[in-house]
């Protein structure tokens, strides 16, 4: 903690933690945070300035606060994709899928309630978990980072938790999470399950939304950071049952997702099918990575998600900071559970990619040498 933070009042179960971040470097090519790397087409961009100009003569009023136009949108878009039918009702939305899930720890979590996760995962759950005074019990996974039947099954039954988080594809592995087990989680215990399936477009594996009609303590959580290349909007959801949506009603702030926020969001749903064909472009600079970085005699995991997990490097901060310095930013993740001497990377443009590619090439030769 800095000395000024030190000095304020702040609760004992967050001093000495560290905010979530990583480095925004605008001069290097930015692969280190799981960004779609194509930008909106200006057709796109033409429709975002009309509806948002629309939007903008009636900011003196507050925006739908319960985003229904919206919901119903992307009701529409999942039901499409999935082959389940989903109402709006089943939808819930807000800025980020960080703050749907925070909104499921307030809802569900808090003192005396304990989170469980399968690490290494998503380094926000436990953040989450904190901020809302939500115990945190981390499960490690396989060595080969997969999760099981068996050891998912054993922990909730001996934790307990009140909210289960399961990832897939998981960040940062890039792994993916059979519907087995998320039934026999959601089987084992009597908490809420959460599936994080912020990666999922990019993934062959089915969906968990097809368990959601006979799961009602499954929650399956979903952003447009992603695939939809739109992080900088920030907009997420989840999809459950009623009573989950009438929950997280009773801790949303008033108002929480902007008239703004909204009308860009249902644009940019409007362009699915554009939006979402990057998502075969992306798909290939990962393969076409995947195959490089193993003929250079590293080992990637398999992935289902658009980056992968690289390594082990016996100095990864070395092999960081000489791709940083030929201008390509990665992701050290080597401090995280079980993940000593890993990097982790994002599929970029193709031009991006073969810049990757090519650092990674040289930075192992410095390393090595």
């Amino acid at each position: 903690m800095t000395p000024a933070l030190d000095a304020l009042p702040v609760r004992d179960d967050l001093r000495g933690k560290s905010p979530y971040g990583a480095p925004q470097l605008s001069d290097a090519i930015q692969l280190n945070v799981n960004e779609n790397p194509h930008a909106p087409s200006a057709a796109l961009v033409a429709d975002l300035a009309l509806a948002v100009a629309t939007a903008a003569a009636t900011l003196n009023r507050y925006p739908d606060r319960e985003a229904e136009a919206l919901r119903s949108d992307l009701a529409a878009y999942l039901s499409a994709r999935s082959g389940v039918t989903l109402d709006v009702e089943q939808l819930w939305a807000a800025n980020g899928s960080n703050e749907v899930l925070q909104q499921v720890c307030q809802a569900f979590g808090g003192p005396g309630r304990v989170a469980l996760g399968f690490e290494p995962s998503y380094s926000m759950h436990p953040l989450l978990a904190a901020g809302t005074s939500t115990g945190w019990v981390g499960v490690r996974r396989a060595d080969d980072f997969t999760l099981d039947l068996e050891t998912a099954v054993a922990a909730v039954r001996e934790h307990r938790p009140a909210i289960t988080f399961l990832t897939t594809p998981n960040n940062p592995t890039g792994t993916v999470t059979g519907l087995d087990v998320v039934e026999a989680v959601h089987d084992a215990t009597d908490g809420m399950v959460v599936v994080d399936e912020a990666y999922a477009e990019f993934a062959v594996t089915p969906s968990a939304v097809t368990l959601l009609d006979r799961l009602p303590r499954l929650i399956v959580s979903r952003t447009m950071s992603k695939a939809f290349a739109l992080a900088g909007a920030r907009l997420g959801y989840l999809a459950a049952s009623p009573g989950v949506v009438d929950a997280l009603r009773l801790v949303r702030l008033p108002y929480h997702l902007s008239a703004l926020t909204q009308v860009a969001a249902r644009t940019a749903l409007a362009h699915a099918d554009e939006l979402l064909g990057t998502v075969e472009q992306v798909k290939t600079q990962r393969d076409r990575m995947v195959a490089r970085i193993r003929e250079l005699g590293l080992s990637v995991v398999p992935t289902e998600a658009n980056f992968l997990l690289f390594g082990p490097f016996e100095q990864p901060a070395a092999v960081w900071q000489e791709l940083l310095d030929r201008g390509v930013l990665v992701r050290d993740v080597s401090s995280g559970p079980g993940l000593a001497g890993w990097l982790r990377v994002n599929a970029g443009t193709e031009a991006e990619t073969t810049s990757f590619l090519i650092a990674l090439e040289r930075a192992l030769e410095e390393v090595i040498a």
